[in-house]
């Protein structure tokens, strides 16, 4: 048994085809069937089902890749003793972000990042939250950021800042007059929200009890995948959206016109670096943490007269 065969064949069950994996393994197929033909001969089991398309492991199979995934996470430790005695960050780190999150808080993150960890390779990737835990639990990313708490049992969740949720108001509406709103006041506004599958959308529904709601009259739907496209839908279209702090930071004042906070306790999101429970790489998620917290506003911080909003994934 090696370690080459163990990642070749938790390749095969995270693309669930030989000739894929191969691929991204940089091997030729046949190499790696070989390979993987060896282990079970060596083992004495299948450890996949091959008559299946797409490829499925066995039951014992399944209990196997499991176990190599722990062993490769394992092995990758030594790296990271050796990183840390040289005092230096290296390789590659893989992280996953939301939409709702990356364009407003990675650009800085990353000059500043790169400048300080010149060895260090980053590999960004926006995924809905859903993609991103599978991401982490099969071994394709390092880290996530995104909004929590997940209720993942497999998940580990470090919690960075508290972002506050703020009304997006047409000129049109009621509301426009109002200096703040409250849950009550938007209940019959036409919202615009973002499609399924956006952790962001559940936190929304669940701050104007839209679901209760949604038969009103008066409501209106649109679904979209931009933050930036709901708050043109409100400027071409009338209603409100909300809207995640760290997207109007940079608005000029006619922009920031049209926003308004909510009543104590404020509605927001708590946003954290996820790995899971047995990751590698601390060193440099670490540093990460660091400079993320180094970027935000000190009141993201605190998570005083603020209510954190779930979400079902």
């Amino acid at each position: 048994m090696t370690l080459v065969q163990l990642e070749y064949v938790v390749a095969v069950d995270t693309y669930r085809s030989f000739v894929a994996a191969a691929e991204k393994c940089f091997v030729t197929q046949p190499t790696l069937s070989m390979q993987i033909q060896k282990l079970e001969e060596s083992l004495g089991v299948k450890i996949f089902d091959r008559s299946r398309q797409p490829v499925i492991p066995t039951e014992i199979g399944i209990k196997v890749i499991q176990q190599a995934r722990v062993v490769l996470t394992e092995s990758k430790k030594i790296n990271e003793i050796l990183q840390e005695e040289k005092g230096e960050l290296e390789g590659q780190l893989k992280i996953g972000v939301i939409p709702t999150v990356a364009p407003y808080l990675l650009p800085d993150v990353i000059t500043i990042f790169l400048k300080k960890y010149p060895k260090l390779q980053l590999q960004i990737w926006e995924y809905t939250t859903e993609r991103i835990v599978q991401e982490l639990k099969n071994g394709s990313l390092d880290c996530g950021i995104l909004s929590t708490p997940l209720s993942e049992h497999a998940i580990q969740e470090a919690p960075l800042f508290y972002e506050t949720f703020v009304a997006y108001v047409s000129e049109k509406s009621h509301l426009y007059l109002n200096k703040m709103v409250s849950v009550e006041d938007i209940a019959q506004e036409k919202l615009w929200l973002l499609n399924e599958g956006h952790c962001m959308r559940g936190q929304v529904l669940n701050i104007c009890n839209y679901k209760h709601n949604q038969s009103s009259t008066g409501t209106f739907e649109y679904n979209t995948g931009s933050v930036e496209t709901l708050k043109r839908m409100v400027d071409i279209n009338a209603g409100i959206t909300i809207l995640p702090e760290l997207s109007i930071l940079n608005y000029d004042e006619d922009q920031l016109n049209h926003v308004r906070y909510f009543k104590a306790p404020e509605p927001v999101r708590e946003i954290s670096v996820v790995t899971t429970q047995n990751f590698v790489k601390k060193q440099a998620v670490n540093a990460l943490k660091n400079e993320i917290l180094a970027i935000v506003p000190e009141r993201f911080k605190s998570k005083k007269r603020k209510e954190v909003m779930g979400f079902d994934l």
